[in-house]
């Protein structure tokens, strides 16, 4: 297993090495520089002082040694300054890193403690009327994005019934009530999306581990059916379940990006989307740099997760 792990991780060396070229070249391409922004915002245009702010911040240089001078920071642990502030790009993310993980681990909650069970029930109780509800509810989760419905949740509620969800975030460590208030709602719409896929691939996979062998004969032992479904099916149909979710981890991120600008959750979306209006290059690269790492992350957790679940898979 340690031998297992180790290669693992070296394995995501070159996929994160790549990365980082994607995302430090991308967001240089978007036109207009952050030099252009600072000149227009100071009412300057003269080539001289073009070139002292691009002197000052460094963009002087072609844009390899800049890459591998933010390398050569980022081995050091410093993942550079923001370009306008001047502040630290990891106090940035401390600040707001946190904040959108915790919105979507509460969205993950969600999906999974819908989708597993209904999943579940709708596999085995195919084709009646409750299988057919199930199924519908996740072709309409599917078809509506979060987004909307958070839209609609902001307006229609407080347009009918004068009632609004919080929009005001405390930190969870100030007061976790309030913090939860928050959070409860567009965790909820997020976690409503995310399950519909989980949710169909749970009843696919778990009537084919039902209509196996080994159910039938722990069946005719005499096992109790709750016994039958939790200790012999569930378990054997949960791998690729995993695998969706460990798929479904840049949704995760890429969907609170947005709910946070709906409801006003000051995590990481906020940050990312008015550093790339911004064109603060530090910030950008610093914040993909970590969320591509905790992808990798979460995806060598769902490679572990195999061991434990089957038997017969073993690192």
């Amino acid at each position: 297993m340690h031998t297992f792990i180790i290669r693992r991780i070296l394995a995501l060396l070159p996929t994160l090495i790549f990365t980082s070229i994607i995302v430090f070249a991308s967001i240089r391409l978007i036109p207009g520089d952050v030099i252009d922004l600072m000149l227009a915002q100071n009412d300057i245009s003269t080539g001289n002082d073009r070139a002292v702010i691009e002197a000052a911040l460094g963009l002087d240089k072609p844009i390899y040694m800049q890459y591998f001078l933010w390398v050569g920071d980022i081995l050091q642990g410093d993942l550079g300054r923001s370009l306008w502030q001047n502040t630290p790009v990891t106090e940035q993310l401390a600040l707001t890193l946190p904040i959108t993980f915790e919105l979507g681990a509460l969205a993950l909650i969600v999906a999974l403690s819908v989708a597993i069970p209904i999943g579940i029930y709708s596999a085995m109780k195919q084709d009646t009327m409750g299988d057919y509800i199930a199924r519908s509810f996740s072709l309409l989760m599917l078809a509506i994005p979060s987004f909307w419905l958070g839209t609609l949740v902001m307006v229609f509620p407080s347009v009918w019934w004068r009632w609004a969800p919080p929009l005001q975030y405390t930190p969870f460590l100030e007061d976790p009530l309030a913090n939860l208030a928050h959070m409860f709602v567009p965790a909820v719409l997020l976690g409503l999306s995310l399950s519909a896929v989980t949710m169909r691939m749970t009843r696919t996979m778990m009537l084919e581990v039902l209509r196996q062998d080994y159910i039938r004969t722990a069946r005719a032992k005499g096992l109790q059916e709750n016994i039958v479904v939790l200790r012999h099916a569930l378990r054997n149909c949960m791998i690729p379940v995993v695998t969706l979710i460990g798929l479904q981890a840049p949704l995760l991120i890429g969907g609170a990006v947005i709910l946070e600008q709906i409801f006003v959750v000051p995590g990481m979306g906020s940050l990312l989307l008015e550093a790339v209006f911004q064109r603060d290059y530090p910030v950008v690269t610093g914040v993909f740099l970590v969320v591509g790492v905790a992808i990798l992350l979460i995806n060598l957790v769902v490679d572990l997760t195999y061991g434990f679940l089957d038997p017969k898979v073993r690192h």
